[in-house]
């Protein structure tokens, strides 16, 4: 058994760390050692949180960039403006004077004497401006019969032909083709003063397939030059072109119009 002795020395022994570990100057040093220690190792992990966020802040920039450069087509220097929206009308007659070997024939139905579904009708004529002052150049296309129109004593054709004006370009146009009627076809492009048109035309028949007059209603392009513009004559069946235009004077055509 333990000596009275013995289990004093080690209740004063425990007495006396108690007491010390609650000594003001051992406890005001040891709290400053652990509150320096407490306070490094926060400042470290904030740093480190913050050297973790602006990696991850920085990594995610450079991925975002890398997706907006690997999707982009164009630098945003050379992005297109957007298209013109002003609606500018152009008026113009087709006239077919019977020297062009048009319009052709090409019979693809099984009804020789008579047009029928199928058949192709090739054509090109004469294409004046509005005033009939001026030669501008030619139409060139292709229409398909699709119907019999035997109430309105008419035809309907599909068709796609051109519009050419020389040195200014061309236009292309597609869409229905009534020989009785009026309609109204898509403009589908063009080129030189035209590219990037859009819009449609008015097709109205004057004396089939003798004497047409469009109406251009144009979209995406700048403006038109005065040259092909002025005040059209109105449409009738006894409309003729200026002598010098009919003629191909130089005063009565645009520069190198289309022939």
């Amino acid at each position: 058994m333990a000596s009275t002795a013995f289990l004093k020395g080690m209740s004063s022994l425990r007495f006396s760390n108690i007491v010390t570990s609650h000594s003001p100057f051992r406890s005001t040093k040891q709290l400053g050692f652990f509150h320096s220690k407490a306070f490094s190792s926060t400042q470290k992990f904030k740093n480190s949180t913050s050297h973790q966020e602006y990696f991850s802040t920085g990594t995610s920039s450079r991925k975002s960039f890398a997706t907006k450069a690997f999707f982009s087509t164009k630098p945003a220097s050379l992005q297109e403006s957007p298209r013109p929206t002003k609606i500018q009308e152009l008026n113009v007659y087709e006239i077919n004077e019977r020297d062009r070997e048009s319009p052709a024939i090409l019979k693809l139905s099984k009804k020789p004497d008579q047009l029928a579904l199928g058949d192709l009708v090739p054509f090109t004529n004469k294409l004046y401006s509005g005033d009939l002052k001026k030669r501008l150049g030619i139409t060139a296309g292709l229409s398909v019969l699709i119907k019999h129109v035997p109430e309105k004593n008419g035809d309907r054709y599909e068709a796609i032909y051109s519009f050419y004006f020389g040195d200014y370009g061309h236009i292309s146009v597609q869409g229905a083709y009534l020989t009785y009627d009026d309609t109204y076809l898509a403009v589908t492009g063009g080129t030189g003063i035209f590219e990037g048109v859009y819009g449609q035309v008015k097709l109205h028949q004057i004396v089939f397939p003798y004497k047409l007059f469009y109406t251009f209603y144009l979209k995406g392009i700048p403006d038109l030059p005065d040259e092909l513009l002025g005040t059209p004559v109105t449409p009738s069946l006894t409309v003729e072109p200026a002598s010098t235009a009919k003629a191909a004077q130089p005063s009565g055509t645009i520069l190198h119009f289309t022939d």
